[in-house]
């Protein structure tokens, strides 16, 4: 692995600094080591509601205050991120977070992609009131990263083994989250035979289209298998992954940050998903070494 760089890390901070949210400026210290994970629960607490849901565009293509089911997934990736030995609230958001998530589950066990209050306030073209439960997976994955014992993580988990051991749908985001279930879930050999099923939903470049996105948008491998060692990782050989940091390095844009290659639907949305793609992008470069 090469543990050579690039990236302009003093440009990506001054990026950060200047057009990412407070969440992410903090996410960035922790990683860093330059703050503690204090910081970052007292940053993501404001996005929480009264019903123990999370909103407030903490998942930047939804900009209502409502709580939704993908502002439960943005806040569980960063208590996932810290982990519960980082300080003792992590466990008791993530269990109050799983306790709004069995409220709005449906009786099989998902976890709607957008609730019906979405409709109220601007959002992304995709992110429309709908039952589909394709989030689920990777709700499950990030508690069963956090150790959590929750009776609605039994039925969670239930449903997604249903789906990957049935007639599976293989379209973009669904293979990167089921790929994120089967990254946590605590059941390796089962797991690594559904990773293989799900192998010839990948191009040659281990890619995957995104049905009805931008024009040639898809899922790249980092974005699908992000930690080395994970099953995932099988899908995609080690040189293709150092291409594909290689890739990421070369992306960084002269402002420091990177962007995203999905719909830039309004200037919110932008600044706030650029601020993530920009700490994601620093967050592979770390894991993988390279930063």
């Amino acid at each position: 692995m090469s543990t050579s760089t690039s990236i302009d890390l003093a440009a990506a901070r001054r990026f950060v600094y200047d057009d990412a949210r407070l969440l992410e400026r903090h996410r960035l210290a922790a990683l860093l080591g330059e703050a503690p994970a204090t910081r970052v629960l007292d940053a993501l607490r404001p996005y929480r509601n009264d019903d123990g849901g999370w909103g407030h565009a903490l998942e930047p293509d939804l900009r209502g205050p409502d709580s939704q089911v993908s502002g439960a997934l943005s806040a569980l990736e960063v208590l996932a991120e810290l982990g519960t030995a980082a300080d003792p609230a992590v466990a008791v958001l993530a269990t109050e977070t799983a306790d709004w998530l069995a409220g709005v589950a449906l009786p099989d066990g998902r976890a709607p992609h957008v609730l019906p209050t979405a409709a109220d306030y601007p959002a992304a073209p995709w992110m429309r009131p709908n039952d589909d439960g394709f989030l689920t997976y990777a709700i499950a994955a990030h508690l069963w990263e956090l150790g959590l014992d929750h009776p609605w993580l039994d039925a969670a988990t239930a449903w997604c083994w249903k789906q990957l051991d049935g007639a599976h749908r293989t379209d973009g985001y669904t293979v990167l989250f089921a790929l994120r279930f089967l990254d946590a879930v605590p059941e390796p050999d089962r797991a690594a035979t559904a990773v293989e099923r799900l192998r010839p939903a990948l191009a040659d470049d281990g890619t995957i289209p995104v049905t009805g996105g931008e024009d040639d948008e898809k899922l790249r491998p980092l974005l699908l298998s992000p930690r080395p060692g994970a099953p995932s990782r099988a899908l995609f050989p080690e040189p293709l992954i150092e291409g594909e940091l290689d890739r990421l390095e070369r992306e960084q844009l002269d402002d420091g940050g990177w962007d995203f290659d999905y719909l830039h639907w309004s200037p919110g949305q932008t600044v706030d998903a650029r601020g993530l793609a920009t700490f994601g992008a620093l967050a592979a470069l770390r894991e993988h070494g390279r930063l």
